[in-house]
Order: structure tokens, then C-alpha cells, then sequence
């Protein structure tokens, strides 16, 4: 099923596409962010490994397929309006599914490539509480240099961070960084690098991940 997003930017007015539970009646809630050149339709298919009967599955969609132009390494002007957009995105879609009753501490944020650093900047960003972050081959975005001021607490949330050692986009330091910063802003944080992985999702991830699924729906 999909709806559509209103406001101002380049991915305002795109779908939301859905599968799982409809948001109305389920308990939780995990909001998939696609990659560069990919859909909300093909993120929706870790739907299936992470199904829990509880949950709704929602995924927004990237005008243009992308979110934002260029790395995620780049300066963060560089990749404007689009990143600020995706972000917007990605709150949208949160208010969405608290609106249906669904506290943020039942909401797992998940993507893969360019839609993991989407979701793990959204985090850090907007720090408090969450279900979960799972975030594949991706870290947080900005060059080397980028400021880390962010603020609020992450209060526990668990985090999985996976990525291969070799990842033509993703380098390595980055995925380290990102753990650190999580953890600081107060995560519990699970990464794992896959020796020789290449840019894709792998079995243990799948299995990792699964773990926070099954956490946020045994927490009270």
C-alpha cells in the first residue's frame, strides 16, 4: 500500500509503501530506507527476513531513486536539498506510525547503503529512545571533518551496525567512527565487520538483526 507525503523538498509528495500489519493495528513498527538507485518497493523485502506478525513495515520513497547526490563523504552542503529532505522523510514516516499509537521505543530505523547512513544520521540527529537502528554497510554523513555535536540520548537503544572490511563505498574508519558515536550518545551498540563482504547484506546480518526485532516486542 502506499500514501503520499505533502510539505516542501524533493522527496515531500513521494509514496510510502507498506507491507506487514497496517500501522492502525500493529504494535511496532520498522521504517526501511532504500538505497542509491534502488525503491522503497525492493528495501520492503527485508520485510521478510525481519517479519514479526506485530509489526508494520513502512518505506519511503526517494525522488529519483536517490536521496541525496553525491557520497555521503562529501561536504554535507554538497548533498543539500536532498539530505535534509530524506531526513524529513524519515520523520515523517516516524510521526506517521507514533500517530497510530506506536511509542518510538517500538519503532526499529533500518537501511541498507545510502539509506542506512540516511537512518543513522536521522538517529543521531534526533537522539532519544528507540526500537532499533540496523544499519547496513553505512555510518554517519559529512567528510572527516564534520562536526559530531550532536545532542539528546539515545537512552539504551540497541544498534547494529554491519559492513564489510573492503566496502568500495563505505570505508571502514567511517563504520568504526560511527559506533563510537553512537555509543557515546548513549547506544548499545552491536557491530560487525565481514571480512571480503563486498556492498550487500549477508545471513549473520540478517540474523543480528533479528535479535532487536525479537528485543522490542519482548520489552514491556
Amino acid at each position: 500500500m502506499a500514501q503520499n507525503s505533502r510539505n516542501s523538498g524533493p522527496h515531500q509528495g513521494q509514496s510510502v509503501f507498506s507491507a506487514g500489519k497496517p500501522v492502525a493495528e500493529a504494535q511496532a513498527a520498522m521504517i526501511l530506507v532504500h538505497g542509491r538507485g534502488a525503491t522503497a518497493v525492493s528495501i520492503l523485502e527485508l520485510a521478510r527476513e525481519l517479519y514479526h506478525p506485530e509489526f508494520a513495515y513502512l518505506a519511503p520513497q526517494a525522488a529519483g531513486n536517490t536521496w541525496y547526490p553525491y557520497s555521503f563523504l562529501e561536504p554535507i552542503e554538497r548533498n543539500e536539498p536532498g539530505l535534509s529532505s530524506g531526513l524529513q522523510a524519515v520523520a515523517e514516516v516516524l510521526a506517521q506510525a507514533e500517530a497510530a499509537g506506536i511509542p518510538a521505543q517500538r519503532i526499529v530505523l533500518a537501511g541498507f547503503s545510502q539509506g542506512g547512513c540516511l537512518a543513522a544520521e536521522f538517529v543521531a540527529r534526533q537522539a532519544r529512545s528507540y526500537g532499533g537502528l540496523l544499519v547496513f554497510s553505512g555510518g554517519l554523513i559529512g567528510p572527516p571533518d564534520a562536526p559530531r555535536d550532536y545532542a539528546g540520548s539515545l537512552a539504551g537503544t540497541p544498534v547494529f551496525l554491519g559492513c564489510s572490511d573492503v566496502d568500495f563505498h563505505i570505508p571502514l574508519a567511517r563504520v568504526e567512527e560511527t559506533a563510537v558515536i553512537l555509543t557515546n550518545l548513549g547506544a548499545q551498540v552491536n557491530k560487525q565487520i565481514y571480512p571480503g563482504m563486498g556492498h550487500t547484506i549477508v545471513q549473520d546480518e540478517i540474523e543480528q538483526a533479528r535479535e532487536i526485532v525479537d528485543t522490542v516486542m519482548r520489552d514491556p
